[in-house]
């Protein structure tokens, strides 16, 4: 784990410059949340008071809406007992932990089963309908223009909304919001990452772009992404194609700029170097069996 620990020390000389938000439930439960997939309320959208009826704008409009039926139609699977049962939210859960962890110089297996058996706060009430409100598919977009300052508010309020309903679930307690096959699976995905760690350091290394390299306290995030999604790859079997698009979809939901685009590009070529690998040992394997014959 000498990785984590490396990157514990590097986030600390880059804390003023991290474009991650962190958030902590309590000074006696100080776990932190992933960063907001979108703008923090301080980024206030301009307000253009043009009216537009140009088609481009028509078309953009139906596009919007297009895209808000298709994430109302992805919204997360809940259970008979009102918890997540999707993967994407038990590699969400692992990204949280990961993340943590990589922050706090810890071990994420630790972090996890503390989590799990941490004491709920007095008074504490989980309000399960933010569940049904929270959307594993919404993802970051270009800065917004709006016609109006009426409409910038509304958009402005819609915003903090969401972003208080991402943080009342990934702050929850984890038994009220997962459930045991969810957590399982996260529990999963972190044991395998663990294990793997040292080694996709390695390999990490040659496939990130050097910028990556240079500032790798800025890049925890992303890094560990790449971690999680090569674990699973190489432990657990998942098939690399839904690995590749989760950890995309991680990406363009917690991260920003190019960073889905180069993940996408560091696992394919991964599973590249992966596939041939795996040729050559089979070919050598054949050879010696056909020399022992």
């Amino acid at each position: 784990m000498e990785g984590i620990q490396l990157s514990c020390v590097l986030s600390c000389c880059y804390s003023t410059k991290t474009h991650f938000r962190l958030r902590h439930r309590s000074p006696e439960l100080p776990f932190l949340c992933l960063p907001p997939p979108r703008p923090p309320p301080s980024r206030r959208p301009r307000a253009s008071l043009r009216i537009r009826t140009s088609l481009p704008s028509m078309a953009l409009q139906v596009q919007d809406q297009q895209s808000f039926h298709k994430s109302k139609e992805m919204l997360p699977k809940i259970d008979k007992s009102g918890r997540f049962c999707s993967p994407r939210a038990a590699r969400e859960l692992a990204l949280l932990i990961v993340y943590a962890s990589c922050l706090q110089g810890s071990d994420p297996i630790r972090l996890f089963e503390k989590r799990i058996n941490a004491a709920r706060e007095p008074g504490y009430e989980f309000d399960k309908d933010s569940l049904l409100q929270y959307n594993h598919m919404s993802f970051g977009g270009p800065p917004v223009t709006t016609q109006s300052v009426e409409e910038a508010d509304k958009l402005l309020r819609s915003d903090e909304q969401d972003s208080a309903i991402e943080a009342e679930v990934l702050s929850a307690p984890p038994k009220l919001v997962y459930s045991k096959l969810i957590l399982s699976f996260a529990r999963k995905l972190l044991v395998a990452t663990v294990d793997k760690w040292d080694s996709h350091v390695l390999v990490i290394d040659k496939v990130v772009p050097s910028n990556w390299k240079n500032e790798p306290a800025g890049r925890i995030l992303e890094l560990s992404i790449l971690h999680l999604a090569m674990s699973e790859i190489t432990v657990l079997g998942t098939r690399h194609p839904i690995v590749i698009n989760e950890a995309v979809d991680l990406a363009k939901r917690f991260c920003d700029g190019a960073a889905p685009r180069v993940i996408n590009g560091c696992l394919r070529t991964f599973v590249k170097d992966l596939a041939g690998t795996s040729q050559a040992q089979a070919s050598k394997s054949k050879q010696e069996v056909a020399l022992e014959v």
